[in-house]
């Protein structure tokens, strides 16, 4: 393997198929490569727990899971660029996460120098999240798609993250007939897409809270959409998603 001052100058996925020949097995579908390193807390925390807690169907999907953990991620000169480096980038060039296919399967890096546990389980769920919307099957794809027509007809104006709420506004301003096939429109689902996927996954694995406002997507409906992603990618034996899960067990 190259070392780090080379390493450095690498792409993510130039770097990720250096060091492909050298990932470790975690499980019978996902392999990792750590280019600094961990301890047995760290092992938990960024490998075990949330690839634990992923539902077997998103990693069937995916064709099984490489994770390459770096120190930092650095934008590079496109979208989708990064590069990885072993000093800390600027503020406004660090990146978090970049994921791609390798060899057929899904392949993410990840920057955890300064990144806690917790917040990289955010980070971590969203780039699964972002390669699932990228092989979805047809046919689930338009069973989102049907959920969020009906919302719009509907009138639901909120959404389940930021981007995908910009993007929803921007669609309302700018297209009457929701049912048209659009790029906007296109756009706007793939973003919900993955911002509610995100909180599905992330839901499996930990305990978090989804803040009341009013930008947030409405409880009923959100409810729907993660009532869709429960019947598509049921969790691990073990795990619950609804508070009804909790007290039965």
């Amino acid at each position: 393997m190259a070392d780090q001052g080379e390493q450095a100058r690498l792409s993510a996925r130039e770097f990720a198929a250096q060091v492909r020949r050298e990932m470790v097995p975690l499980s019978n579908t996902c392999a990792y490569f750590a280019a600094l390193p961990l301890g047995e807390e760290d092992m938990r925390g960024y490998l075990e727990e949330p690839t634990a807690a992923l539902p077997p169907a998103a990693q069937s999907l995916l064709g099984g899971m490489f994770l390459l953990l770096v120190p930092y991620l650095e934008l590079g000169p496109r979208p989708g660029e990064e590069q990885v480096s072993f000093d800390k980038p600027a503020p406004r060039r660090e990146a978090w996460a970049a994921q791609f296919s390798l060899e057929g399967q899904a392949a993410m890096v990840f920057a955890i120098k300064e990144q806690q546990a917790p917040e990289y389980h955010y980070v971590f769920y969203r780039a699964v999240a972002t390669l699932v919307e990228d092989f979805l099957p047809e046919d689930a794809r338009e069973r989102f798609l049907g959920l969020l027509r009906e919302e719009l007809r509907n009138g639901v104006a909120g959404e389940v993250d930021q981007g995908g709420w910009e993007l929803k506004q921007a669609l309302r301003r700018r297209q009457k007939k929701f049912a048209r096939d659009s790029k906007l429109f296109r756009d706007y689902a793939r973003q919900a897409f993955i911002d509610t996927l995100t909180l599905y996954f992330h839901g499996i694995c930990c305990d978090i809270d989804v803040e009341a406002g009013p930008r947030q997507l409405p409880s009923r409906h959100l409810r729907k959409r993660l009532d869709l992603f429960f019947d598509l990618f049921p969790p691990p034996q073990g795990y619950a998603v609804f508070p009804e899960q909790l007290s039965a067990g």
